[in-house]
């Protein structure tokens, strides 16, 4: 009688997860193995070939077109009048006061002015008419994957700011495409360039942490002024109205980047699953009830988005990983960039730290950490460092990113991040609010590489 019983409740306790994710899942792009959610594969096209490695012709001076003008658009623009081998020939957004602006930039260092477009659909015009190698993204998330899909259509490479995709099916989009058309399509990620992060990788590439077992990443930045300002904030307060509908950690890239490349992921070993889980959300209505008023429009409405996102990835070689995401807390900025390996540990926020064997137990001290970092500082930091500090863009790291991109463009290499990074990265986001929903059921991270993984021996940037 006691098993009958235990059967029965195992069947109900099934039955609910199955109807919980059902419900989700009207569309059916995924279905329930063995206690996991499980998304859909497409089949390579025919024609269709890996850009593992991709590497196509040197490109003598890259003819670049920015697309998004604000807060990281216009950054960018000024930040690409410092590198060599390349030309700003076209820029583009919804307002004309934002291509005014940008376009200043570029006649105030006495260089030729860049075609104008203005205006939803402009960048298709743009790309249709204008002879581009490529294309420098920064709209709002949902106009990424649209407009890198059809510049790569059109023979244009395409740098995406983060995240590069919102859900798996938009992922998937930019992974074909690219394949279809032998296409470089970059995410811009710049904490993978900065200076901590890449002594890190050196140490790594060292041995100094022995096997690498553990690593964190974060993305722990108050944003509710800028979420809430009509403004000056996001134009059309686009994030604002993402965050009213979805929950789970949908910009997980700044803290994932960096560790991923450390853990070879797609270059020997892969993200295999995850789970989630979501506080209730606090944070955006309280904001909004003191800024607004208790009776406001902002501070009734019922915002989907938990204040903390907790993810945990488990990788097919057996490593762990942890993201988190919160940017309605009042709490200092953190990315966490944690590594802890069988000989040693690092952890960047909120105490930088190193330790390692056979002291492990304490951190090193101030001085000796500085000299260790400085020994292991990266060959790519030693290269252009000096000049990204003093270019700025984050500390240097933005600067760093578009010099790579460029270097690797003009020299006919592969790029220090592929399309795989990109929709491995991306994915998180739908992924995590699917667990959140079905109470943190594991959900299995697609293989964007389609079994091609393993064929890369580690991570590496091309020279």
């Amino acid at each position: 009688m006691k098993i009958t019983h235990l059967s029965s409740i195992l069947i109900v306790i099934v039955a609910a997860l199955f109807v919980s994710c059902s419900q989700q899942n009207k569309n059916g792009k995924y279905k329930i193995e063995d206690g996991m959610i499980v998304f859909n594969t497409p089949e390579r096209e025919e024609g269709q070939q890996s850009v593992l490695q991709l590497a196509v012709d040197p490109i003598d001076t890259v003819k670049i077109a920015f697309i998004g003008l604000g807060m990281r658009g216009y950054e960018a623009v000024h930040r690409y009048t410092f590198i060599d081998a390349v030309k700003t020939v076209a820029i583009c957004d919804l307002l004309s006061s934002n291509v005014e602006r940008t376009q200043k930039i570029l006649t105030d260092k006495c260089l030729p002015a860049a075609a104008e477009f203005v205006g939803e659909d402009a960048y298709k015009q743009l790309i249709d008419s204008i002879d581009v190698d490529l294309v420098y993204i920064c709209t709002d998330w949902l106009h990424h994957v649209p407009i890198a899909v059809y510049a790569m259509e059109h023979g244009v490479h395409a740098a995406i700011e983060v995240p590069a995709a919102t859900t798996v099916d938009e992922c998937w989009q930019l992974v074909n495409t690219a394949e279809k058309y032998q296409r470089h399509c970059m995410m811009l990620e710049n904490c993978c360039y900065d200076f901590f992060e890449m002594a890190t990788m050196a140490m790594c590439d060292s041995g100094l942490f022995g096997e690498v077992v553990h690593v964190e990443g974060a993305y722990i930045h108050d944003l509710r002024s800028l979420q809430f300002d009509e403004e000056t904030g996001y134009v059309g307060m686009w994030r604002l109205e993402y965050n009213k509908i979805h929950n789970g950690n949908h910009y997980c890239t700044h803290g994932l980047g960096p560790i991923a490349q450390i853990l070879d992921i797609h270059r020997g070993d892969r993200m295999e699953y995850l789970v989630s889980v979501s506080s209730n959300q606090f944070g955006m209505s309280l904001y909004a009830k003191d800024k607004f008023g208790e009776d406001s429009e902002y501070a009734k409405y019922d915002y989907s988005l938990g204040d903390m996102s907790t993810t945990i990835v488990r990788t097919t070689n057996g490593k762990t990983i942890i993201l988190q995401h919160d940017i309605t807390s009042p709490r200092p900025y953190n990315r966490h960039h944690l590594i802890s390996g069988t000989k040693g540990f690092a952890q960047k926020y909120p105490v930088q730290s190193l330790a390692f064997e056979p002291n492990a137990h304490s951190a090193m001290s101030e001085e000796e950490m500085n000299v260790l970092l400085q020994q292991y500082e990266h060959r790519i930091t030693k290269e252009i460092g000096d000049v990204a500090r003093e270019v700025g863009g984050h500390g240097g790291m933005d600067f760093i990113m578009d010099y790579r991109l460029i270097y690797c463009l003009h020299n006919g290499l592969p790029l220090d991040q592929d399309v795989y990074d990109a929709a491995e990265w991306s994915c998180v986001g739908e992924l995590s609010e699917i667990s959140v929903m079905n109470k943190g059921m594991p959900v299995a991270i697609p293989d964007f590489t389609r079994g091609d993984w393993n064929k890369i021996d580690g991570y590496s940037h091309a020279y």
